[in-house]
């Protein structure tokens, strides 16, 4: 059986979902659901600490590239606030660029169905094999909680690995490889036979982000290496673990399916000596795909060409409380959601703009400065149990992060009100961790400068507006300045309501109203949710439509007479 045979069960499933936007998986949605869970958990725990070293003694992590000059590691646990001491080879850019071109060419003449087959596999063994190996990997370099990265970086991330094939291949059987042309010219009957080649544009940067490294990078992956074109990995500094482990399993599948392994490679560099803006304007640089701050981003949106750029920043998320049929139920939704990772993601809200005369609900409106004071509870609920808070707020990926809380709360103090002041918790199984609750400002827009653009990590406003309408307007305006990938509405006007989805379609987020109960306002589902929609400077790629794939080859094509009758 061929690995494309073999895997098109759950590719034909996906293609399924793709066309329909419904709620599927090949992949357990909880650890405890994984096959023989216990066991797997503990062997993906031991695998992980077999990459650690000890205090003065690096270990280096197996990984053979071409053009090694070196050794490269600085990872720290924000849960122990330890070294995770593993060092990694560190290749000469140009070595991995070379190699790459002279894998490229077999891979490319290979059958879509090889391709496709060989890239299934990938994501099976890293399913089978490494999940929770990741998921530690994720945990200790990331930050983010053991539930979090095992389905976030996890399993949706391997189904948006799917979801980019899917769109792969949608793109490129769009293109018929052969067809019989004729016409008259006068007198004349001409008939041409033509081909029509698939052709890669060249090497890919994929550079993955601290906060999320899997969950972008694998389908950008995909997406180049579908269409055949060979990758090279940039991950950050601080978070190299799971996008080693990462390039590892692409380079063994690859080999054993008979490939170069040096279609995928990892470009190594450190926070004193970064190398991004050398991987970006290498003239062998073809697609870029990036993810991470907004002013690296739009460094590389000006100056990619003639490489493809694809970039996911970050930018203003915003909500609107117009009214509300269940308001603490809207209020316990955006306090969890404000709490999610710290807010760490780049779909977390920030600007919560509530009409200064308060929020109607069916028992009365309710005061602004109460709309402020309940949401501030609601979310110190979060962190007032460690149990809770390690699930849902778990660490704080960067010490920069934890600057900037300080320096808002002061800057806060000074111009509106601390609603609520951010602590360090103590986690129940990692006392050293580096924590902390959020830290939530009520200002009016007066204060914009204070929260205009993203401010990364656990820290909201809550924002005085003249009217609803003056709220709607602020909000779709810091989307359209900023950028915003994700906007919350809460209202029981259906004219207002879609009054919003209007503006915030023109603005180009991604527009959640009046959701409540157990799931995260900001989930993002593969196969059915549009993640980024390329409308403003959050990003100009979206996870998963055919334009994330189909300008990463382009058709070649020949012709000549028919040497047949017709």
């Amino acid at each position: 059986m061929s690995l494309y045979q073999k895997h098109l069960p759950v590719l034909e499933r996906a293609r399924q979902a793709c066309r329909e936007r419904h709620c599927w998986s090949p992949y357990p949605e909880l650890p405890a659901k994984y096959p023989d869970a216990e066991r797997a958990q503990a062997l993906g725990l031991q695998a992980f600490e077999s990459h650690l070293g000890g205090a003065g003694q690096s270990r280096r992590f197996a990984l053979a590239q071409p053009g090694q000059i070196g050794w490269l590691g600085q990872e720290v646990s924000p849960y122990t606030q330890q070294a995770l001491h593993i060092e990694y080879p560190q290749s000469d850019i140009d070595a991995l660029f070379a190699a790459a071109e002279q894998a490229m060419p077999a891979w490319a003449q290979a059958s879509l169905e090889v391709r496709l087959g060989t890239l299934m596999e990938v994501l099976d063994v890293i399913y089978r094999e490494h999940l929770f190996e990741i998921t530690h990997a994720v945990m200790h370099t990331a930050g983010q909680s053991y539930n979090m990265a095992y389905a976030g970086s996890g399993v949706n991330a391997l189904d948006r690995g799917i979801e980019a094939l899917v769109y792969a291949e949608q793109a490129m059987r769009a293109v018929t490889p052969s067809a019989r042309w004729e016409r008259s010219f006068g007198p004349s009957q001409i008939r041409l036979d033509k081909t029509y080649r698939i052709v890669p544009r060249g090497v890919a940067v994929c550079f993955a982000c601290a906060s999320f490294p899997t969950w972008n990078a694998w389908p950008s992956m995909m997406a180049s290496l579908a269409t055949g074109n060979p990758v090279i990995v940039k991950p950050h500094p601080a978070t190299v673990l799971p996008m080693a482990l990462t390039v590892r399993v692409f380079r063994r599948v690859l080999a054993e399916a008979g490939f170069d392994p040096n279609l995928v490679s990892l470009a190594l560099d450190s926070q004193a000596e970064p190398i991004g803006k050398q991987l970006v304007k290498h003239p062998k640089t073809a697609i870029v795909d990036f993810t991470g701050s907004v002013q690296f981003g739009q460094w590389v949106e000006q100056n990619a060409y003639p490489a493809l750029a694809y970039t996911e920043t970050a930018g203003s998320n915003t909500v609107v409380l117009e009214s509300a049929q269940d308001l603490d139920a809207a209020l316990r939704s955006l306090a969890t959601t404000l709490c999610m990772f710290s807010a760490q993601m780049c779909t977390s809200p920030q600007n919560i703009y509530v009409p200064r005369q308060g929020v109607r609900t069916p028992t009365g409106t309710v005061p602004f400065e109460e709309i402020g004071r309940r949401l501030a509870e609601a979310v110190a609920s979060v962190g007032s149990e460690p149990k809770k808070a390690a699930m849902i707020l778990a660490t704080i990926q960067s010490p920069q992060t934890l600057a900037l809380l300080a320096q808002l709360q002061d800057e806060g103090e000074r111009r509106g009100q601390v609603l609520l002041a951010p602590r360090p918790y103590v986690h129940p199984q990692f006392p050293h961790a580096r924590t902390s609750t959020p830290l939530m400002l009520q200002v009016s827009t007066a204060e914009r400068d204070l929260y205009a653009g993203e401010r990364f990590g656990p820290v909201s406003f809550v924002i005085a507006c003249d009217s609803a309408q003056d709220a709607l307007a602020q909000a779709s305006a810091d989307v359209r300045e900023f950028g915003g990938l994700t906007a919350f509405l809460y209202s029981t006007d259906e004219d207002f309501i879609a009054q919003a989805e209007q503006a915030y379609a023109r603005a180009g987020a991604q527009l959640t109203t009046n959701l409540t109960g157990a799931m995260p306002l900001n989930f993002a589902a593969a196969y059915s949710d549009y993640h980024v929609t390329g409308l403003n400077r959050a990003g100009n790629a979206s996870l998963t439509q055919l334009a994330f794939v189909s300008s990463r080859f382009c058709i070649a094509q020949s012709r000549r007479p028919a040497r047949d009758p017709a």
